[in-house]
C-alpha cells in the first residue's frame, strides 16, 4: 500500500467503499512516534478481547462522527496524548469485533503531543523500535511497515 494525503475526499471514499462492502464497524488506528522514530503499542489486558497483543491507540467510530474526529478522541482517551496533525492514512484492514460484528480498521500517521502516556484501556504501552514489534497482528505489522516505507 502506498501512503496517501487525507483530504475529505479520501475520508469520504473510505467510509462509502467500507459501507459498500458491508462493513458494520469503523474504527481508527493511530501510527504514533516518538522522535526517534520509535512507535506506540498498547498491550491489550489477558482478559480482553484479543488480550496480550500489542496495538495501535485505536477505537470505534461513534455515529456522526469523522474519521479524524475519532481518532482525535481516542488517542486523547487511551493515552492522555493530543493528535496535532493527522498524517497520511497508511491502510486499512478487516476483523470481526468481540461482538462478531464486520469491522474495518483505517490507519493513520500521526503527531501528537508530549511524551508522557496515561493509560486507561491498556495494561502496558511501550515505544517499539524495530525488532520489538514482534507482539502484533500481522495486520499491524503491515501498517507499520507502510509507515516505515514512507519515511526511508
Amino acid at each position: 500500500m502506498t501512503p496517501s494525503t487525507v483530504t475529505p475526499d479520501l475520508l469520504d471514499d473510505l467510509l462509502h467503499t467500507a459501507a459498500r462492502d458491508g462493513i458494520e464497524k469503523t474504527v481508527v488506528g493511530a501510527v504514533i512516534t516518538d522522535p526517534d522514530n520509535k512507535m506506540l503499542l498498547l498491550h491489550r489486558p489477558a482478559g480482553d478481547y484479543l488480550g496480550g497483543l500489542w496495538e495501535l491507540p485505536s477505537g470505534g467510530v461513534k455515529p456522526g462522527e469523522s474519521l479524524t474526529e475519532a481518532l482525535r478522541r481516542e488517542v486523547a482517551e487511551e493515552t492522555g496524548l493530543t493528535v496535532t496533525e493527522v498524517g497520511t492514512y497508511l491502510g486499512d484492514f478487516d476483523y470481526r469485533s468481540s461482538s462478531g460484528r464486520s469491522t474495518r480498521q483505517f490507519n493513520f500517521a500521526t503527531a501528537v503531543t508530549g511524551q508522557t502516556v496515561k493509560l486507561t484501556e491498556h495494561d502496558a504501552h511501550l515505544w517499539a523500535g524495530d525488532g520489538q514489534q514482534g507482539e502484533v497482528s500481522s495486520a499491524v505489522r503491515a501498517v507499520l511497515d507502510t509507515w516505515r516505507r514512507q519515511t526511508t
